[in-house]
């Protein structure tokens, strides 16, 4: 009988651990990884021009860097501060440290075929998910361990993020899918949002909350899950809307009712969603309550959940996948293609 694949060399996952005021925090990010962050910018600017038609410079794009700063700013101020140092740290200018958080924004609609994008699913006391990227970015995953006032949070990040998913020690998981729709522009993006929810809630019902009190730059999805609910919180424009339920189950198109009809996701990319929400759904319901993270993963890496790499940059495909348990504040992470990757294990 087969066995599971030979598993290949793991990508080198950076653990930053930093304390203190915001400003505090960039700087320690940015000086943990000041070589791998320059190199990446130096790589077609963030390896922007890997995927894109056309070609974006830094010094091109520092209108639309500094407007969505302004809103960072004013929005999010402790943030911006942290920005700030990790540009201190890494020997990176304010734009360029900029850049880094607004990757996605600055790509825009792709409404190329596409394979996948993450699938994620929270039950209370979990929250699981592959992380589908295109720009070969499992050579960037870190894990930041960040503490201030008192609270502490994991963060899933990639390439200088401040935030892309995680979970805090009052007892909250936050994950994440793209979506598409409405109009994409000056904001706060949502990666950086998401790491907002990790500093200031404590439950699914305050992270919807913050979530109502922000600007997103762009459509997205945020998945919650505490100790007792979940919620998927579907986000186009200045309008949101909370699909509650036990278990919550969201991929890459729109559920909400009201959505549907602004839904752009291609057809190719809507196929693809469907089927992974279904397998999802499907497989959640044959997971006992108590399944443990091996068991999560073992669903997270099964076809077409997961997205294995036909190497073409511009392709989405699984580059991790995380198993969240905000009740005992731990992070399970298994880097690059999960089905020939081992387990790695972060707790606060």
């Amino acid at each position: 009988m087969p066995g599971r694949p030979e598993m290949p060399t793991p990508p080198e996952v950076a653990h930053i651990v930093a304390r203190g005021e915001p400003y505090d925090l960039g700087l320690a990010h940015g000086a943990a990884l000041k070589e791998r962050l320059r190199a990446f910018l130096d790589d077609g600017v963030a390896r922007l021009n890997h995927l894109l038609p056309d070609p974006v410079s830094v010094a091109g794009l520092s209108g639309t860097l500094a407007a969505h700063r302004a809103h960072i700013t004013r929005s999010t101020p402790r943030l911006a501060e942290e920005i700030a140092g990790l540009a201190a740290g890494a020997g990176l200018t304010p734009d360029e440290a900029t850049l880094l958080q607004l990757r996605r924004e600055i790509m825009g609609y792709r409404r190329i075929p596409t394979r996948g994008d993450c699938t994620t699913y929270a039950r209370p006391g979990l929250l699981a998910q592959t992380v589908d990227l295109n720009g070969d970015l499992d050579d960037q995953i870190a894990v930041l361990d960040v503490g201030q006032r008192g609270r502490r949070a994991l963060v899933l990040s990639f390439a200088g993020l401040l935030g892309y998913l995680g979970v805090n020690d009052r007892g909250l998981a936050v994950g994440l899918n793209l979506v598409l729709g409405g109009r994409w522009g000056p904001g706060v993006p949502p990666y950086l949002i998401i790491r907002q929810l990790l500093d200031t809630a404590d439950s699914v019902e305050s992270a919807v909350a913050v979530l109502r009190s922000l600007p997103f730059a762009s459509s997205r999805t945020i998945v919650l899950a505490d100790a007792v609910t979940t919620a998927c919180v579907e986000v186009v424009g200045d309008e949101y809307r909370v699909l509650g339920a036990r278990e919550s189950v969201h991929t890459n198109h729109f559920l909400d009712p009201d959505f549907v009809p602004r839904d752009e996701l291609n057809v190719f990319a809507r196929n693809s969603s469907l089927r992974r929400l279904r397998t999802a759904e499907s497989a959640l319901r044959d997971l006992p309550a108590d399944a443990d993270p091996e068991q999560h993963f073992a669903l997270l890496s099964q076809p077409p959940i997961r997205v294995p790499d036909d190497g073409d940059i511009r392709r989405e495909r699984t580059v991790a996948a995380v198993v969240l348990d905000p009740v005992n504040g731990a992070l399970h992470l298994r880097p690059g293609d999960p089905l020939l990757a081992g387990t790695l294990t972060h707790t606060l």
